[in-house]
């Protein structure tokens, strides 16, 4: 991505925030969730319906190696149980002349989820939300495939089961916990591209929710989420897990509107000589529903 196109994509946004005044929940990749995990939720929908569309935009300085990163998505829920969307991933390269190039290519992310257990089941308290889901990323051409010269791009992928509960039995502050195990072949949801195979991973996150100035919500957490142990085409280097803390704003409860500010624990040194610098980095998001 160009430097003229970057200034232009911010000042389209800086545009487009005064307008929104209603959104709720979307992650990263457009999923209904926290910040990089899912949720066992869907988009807003009615029963054998589809719901109005839900679009969200999030942006992760990534630091000088990895670069700047934006994500745009549009999901939609149907029939209360279904969400399905389309992100796209725009890069800003970053400014080290060696490592850089391997993250500057932008890329696609589909997504799908479905509920199979409704969330208080039955008419209990205590069952939590569980649903499977995937995501499918085209057109990628980040590391392994840009140091390879006869790959062009590459896909990756994952499949998941995710449980979700929102205990509400303490006065005043609900409690999010979420948990679920996806098998992916990518590498820091494809940020870093391909993993050389695909793997088994798990991730979780917690929150809490309490009451904010001018009849707000704010909602507090964090999350983990294991990454593949190597990265296609690197033998060398090992990812660590993604950790974030984040904060969710909602002005007022009755609107589909939030603001999510974060810090992402991203990677650091991950072999000797090669330090990709995105241990403590900031990321936001904002998602509106029509």
């Amino acid at each position: 991505m160009s430097k003229y196109k970057f200034i232009l994509l911010i000042g389209a946004v800086l545009l487009i925030l005064p307008t929104l005044t209603r959104a709720q929940g979307l992650n990263w990749e457009g999923q209904t969730g926290a910040f990089v995990t899912p949720f066992a939720y869907t988009s807003a929908s009615e029963k054998n319906k589809f719901g109005k569309p839900q679009i969200a935009f999030h942006y992760l300085n990534a630091g000088s190696v990895v670069g700047n990163h934006f994500q745009f998505s549009i999901t939609v829920g149907a029939a209360k149980r279904v969400e399905f969307g389309y992100t796209r991933n725009v890069a800003a390269e970053g400014s080290n002349t060696t490592f850089s190039p391997l993250f500057s290519e932008d890329f696609n992310i589909f997504h799908g989820k479905a509920v199979l257990v409704e969330e208080n089941a039955n008419k209990t308290k205590w069952v939590p939300a569980i649903a499977v889901g995937f995501v499918a990323r085209t057109n990628v051409k980040r590391v392994g495939a840009i140091i390879s010269p006869l790959t062009k791009s590459t896909t990756n992928g994952e499949v998941y089961v995710v449980a979700t509960k929102t205990i509400t039995q303490i006065k005043g502050l609900p409690i999010v916990l979420s948990g679920g195990v996806k098998t992916t072949n990518a590498s820091i949801l494809g940020v870093a591209g391909n993993a050389p195979g695909w793997k088994a991973r798990g991730f979780a996150a917690a929150a809490f929710v309490v009451n904010g100035p001018s009849k707000s919500t704010l909602i507090f957490g964090a999350e983990a989420l294991q990454q593949p142990k190597f990265i296609r085409g690197l033998p060398g280097p090992t990812v660590p897990t993604t950790l974030t803390y984040f904060t969710r704003i909602i002005p007022k409860s009755k609107h589909p509107f939030n603001i999510d500010f974060g810090i992402a624990q991203v990677a650091g040194k991950i072999t000797p000589g090669v330090d990709l610098k995105a241990r403590h980095q900031f990321a936001m998001g904002i998602s509106y529903q029509f």
